[in-house]
């Protein structure tokens, strides 16, 4: 089972400066070091302020670009954490350890969902040809 760890943006992720709190980088590290070494960290990263991406909006199935910033700070991800456990209580553990993201003087917020296997979707040729493009890049 896949999970993501989502860490919600704040006013502070979307200025684009790094926190005052600088131990906030050494207590990740040393928890994604812990993740890493259990065999259950598949990727983890930062994302830049929203002023710097574009959303795609489809009106009747047309794209439009929409250039950041988004007002909605709130809706917006600043980070994210997946990790591959054997169920959701393991998930909700790793969870439960992840540092505070912007220091022990700032709040914030963490969420966490699971992602769909292919085993989750209905049989059809769209699902066959993503199962087709998994088995390609685990060949690479």
């Amino acid at each position: 089972m896949r999970f993501m760890i989502m860490v919600r943006a704040n006013a502070l992720s979307e200025s684009g400066e790094p926190p005052d709190d600088v131990e906030i980088f050494a207590q990740m590290a040393r928890y994604h070091e812990e993740l890493a070494k259990a065999g259950v960290l598949l990727d983890a990263s930062g994302l830049h302020p929203s002023s710097r991406g574009f959303r795609v909006r489809y009106t009747n199935g047309k794209p439009a670009i929409v250039d950041g910033p988004f007002t909605e700070t709130k809706e917006l991800i600043a980070g994210y954490t997946l990790i591959q456990v054997r169920s959701r209580d393991e998930a909700l553990e790793w969870a439960r350890r992840f540092p505070s993201p912007f220091g022990t003087h700032a709040d914030s917020e963490i969420e966490v969902r699971q992602l769909y296997e292919l085993e989750d979707l209905p049989q059809c040729e769209g699902v066959e040809a993503f199962r087709q493009l998994d088995v390609q890049n685990k060949a690479s």
